[in-house]
Order: structure tokens, then C-alpha cells, then sequence
């Protein structure tokens, strides 16, 4: 958890860096990345450490942000391949959950990989979707953070799991709905504006 002095400008972190996924994640994808990967860097780094001793837990968050942007920017491919696999598990389950089941381990590992397959092959549409609607949850989370919402602002400046991508905080339907808003005109303005004839 960060101290209460720099919840702040982790909430501006967290709208900046959803603006430039959500509306050109495709285009800088690496520069997305490397912001994502330095505001899980610090969370988690900020998590582990405490709050006690400010200097300590600054130099934490540096090094654990530095650690984290270069971890993701590195897994540039494996992150697409893990976005498709996740997408796959998540239909098997969906599939089975629909005939009130559950599916066959199998089964679940053939849509994991045939999802990470699939997603390798589409990886543009992979990239701009999942930028989109992550920087959109994090853009929500960020102004809801410079608002005046408490659990958006311990949500910005906590673990990384409340932050990004598991729980958009706070969890009002308006927020939903504006983090649905958001990332289709995030995925329109990279298709049509900024990810336009990118390769």
C-alpha cells in the first residue's frame, strides 16, 4: 500500500496511463505495457515492504516499478498468448457453466491453447480490445481515485489485485457502464484513428 501522500499521483498515473491504452494501446503497445508493468512493479513492490519507512518504501516502488515495466515489456508475445488462453479457459467454462456443468480438464486445456493459438493469429484485434477496455477500467478507477471516492483512492494506491484488470473499484453500475462506453470508443478510435494501417 502507498502512503496517503502519493495516492494522488498514483491515481494520475492510473488515468494517464488508461487514456493512452485505452486510445492508442495498439500503437504504443510497449510504452502500455511498460506503464502497466511499472504501476504493478510498484503496487505489488509497495505491498510487500509496508509503509512505515517512506524512504524505504519510495525506493521500493521505484525499483519494483522499473522491475515490473521491463518484466512486461519483455513478455510483449507471451502477454497476447496469455490474453487468448485466459479468453479460451473462460469460454469453456461459460460453455459448461450454460449446461450446468463443469468441463472436462481437457477440454478446458484445448480452448486455452486453441485461444492462445487464435490469439497469436489475431494479434492486432487481441491488443486493441484488451487495451481498450483495461485502460477504460483503469481511467474509471483513476478519476473515481481524483473525485473523492475512498475506496477508489485505496483502490489506486493498495495491491495490486484491486486495481487492475480483476476489480474495477468502486462497483456501481455507473461505473460499469462507463468502463463499457469507454472501451468501445477505445476500440473504435484505434481502429479507425490510431491503430489505422499499423502493422
Amino acid at each position: 500500500m502507498l502512503p496517503a501522500f502519493l495516492q494522488t499521483p498514483a491515481a494520475v498515473i492510473l488515468l494517464l496511463g488508461g487514456v493512452l491504452a485505452c486510445f492508442a494501446g495498439y500503437r504504443i503497445f510497449r510504452i502500455v505495457l511498460g506503464i502497466y508493468g511499472f504501476i504493478l512493479g510498484v503496487l505489488l513492490a509497495t505491498s510487500i515492504v509496508g509503509t512505515e519507512n517512506t524512504l524505504w518504501t519510495i525506493v521500493a516502488a521505484l525499483a519494483g516499478g522499473a522491475l515490473g515495466a521491463l518484466i512486461l515489456i519483455a513478455a510483449y508475445f507471451i502477454g497476447v498468448a496469455l490474453i487468448g488462453a485466459g479468453l479460451g479457459a473462460m469460454t469453456a467454462n461459460l460453455l459448461w457453466a450454460a449446461m450446468g456443468r463443469e468441463p472436462h480438464v481437457f477440454v478446458v486445456i484445448a480452448l486455452s491453447v486453441a485461444g492462445a493459438l487464435v490469439a497469436l493469429a489475431l494479434q492486432r484485434y487481441v491488443i486493441i480490445f484488451a487495451t481498450a477496455y483495461g485502460g477504460a477500467q483503469t481511467i474509471v478507477v483513476g478519476v473515481a481515485a481524483l473525485m473523492g471516492s475512498r475506496a477508489a483512492a485505496q483502490a489506486a494506491a493498495r495491491t495490486v489485485y484491486s486495481v487492475y484488470p480483476l476489480n474495477p473499484v468502486p462497483d456501481t453500475a455507473t461505473d460499469q457502464i462507463a468502463t463499457l462506453v469507454l472501451g468501445t470508443i477505445g476500440i473504435l478510435v484505434q481502429l479507425f484513428v490510431t491503430a489505422k494501417g499499423k502493422k
